[in-house]
């Protein structure tokens, strides 16, 4: 697997691939239709999923990219790849409004895109794969224990999930309300302190508590803060309007995987159900 400049990848359960960007890729949102389904204007994002498809030796047809809101819906992504954009790129394409996406398919990526928050990546033997937003709001309200039910509806067994860069606790001070709120659901080990000594929350342990209620094993991830340093976009340190991205994709399926979900919802134009 060659190196990729400006994003880390690991390698999952079930052939699937995660990779973060950092903020030297720049500001990774598509733009014109962010609110709608098809392909988006995302030079930055196709460029980069091209080249994490070429340095992984796999073919990806689109990106796709909720319109995140800090909730936790769980979105399916029933369709197979598209040709690739002119010039061999993966066209990224919008999905609905929700903060986690699940597929099978491969050929195609998943992408969250954050500046704090937690990427979350979850993947299976199976090749079920998701991507998940998890901001303190959205972890409260249970997304990452929804996306895991979800994959288990598409087929998966076992679930491992690796956490990419977010807010650390010591760049995070949080408290009131809010935090006993989220340590009431989690347990005390979801607080944390700041480097000035404040009350803080520390969301990779929010993620990590979230993955153990779920049944899911936790993986190595990347453990980096985004707040307390200067290579990724932070809304909360410094105002970043920015994203960084984290792309999850799965080369062919492993034998007896599941390829449908009875009964749920088309997602995007074309989803399988």
């Amino acid at each position: 697997m060659a190196p990729v400049a400006g994003a880390r990848i690991v390698q999952m359960a079930g052939s699937v691939t995660a990779a973060w960007s950092d903020a030297s890729r720049g500001d990774l949102r598509p733009r014109g239709h962010e609110h709608g389904h098809g392909p988006l204007d995302g030079p930055a994002l196709s460029t980069l999923a091209g080249d994490l498809a070429s340095a992984t030796g796999v073919t990806l047809g689109d990106v796709f990219w909720p319109n995140q809101v800090h909730g936790s819906t769980v979105l399916d992504i029933g369709v197979g790849p598209s040709p690739p954009l002119p010039g061999g790129l993966p066209a990224a394409c919008a999905a609905s409004t929700g903060d986690a996406l699940v597929t099978d398919r491969t050929g195609i990526a998943l992408c969250i895109l954050t500046a704090d928050c937690g990427a979350l990546a979850l993947a299976s033997p199976e090749g079920v794969f998701a991507a998940v937003h998890a901001g303190w709001r959205g972890l409260l309200d249970g997304v990452v224990e929804r996306t895991v039910d979800r994959m288990r509806a598409w087929g998966a067994t076992e679930v491992v999930g690796a956490l990419g860069p977010c807010i650390h606790a010591e760049c995070y001070e949080f408290s009131g309300p809010d935090l006993d709120a989220v340590a009431a659901a989690y347990g005390d080990g979801v607080r944390g302190t700041t480097t000035a000594g404040r009350p803080a929350l520390d969301v990779p342990a929010g993620i990590a508590a979230a993955l153990a209620r779920a049944g899911a094993r936790q993986v190595e991830g990347v453990d980096v803060g985004t707040a307390c340093g200067d290579g990724y976009f932070s809304h909360r340190a410094r105002h970043d309007a920015g994203r960084q991205a984290m792309l999850v994709w799965s080369t062919p399926p492993v034998p007896g995987a599941a390829s449908s979900v009875p009964g749920a919802a088309s997602s995007v134009p074309g989803a399988a159900s």
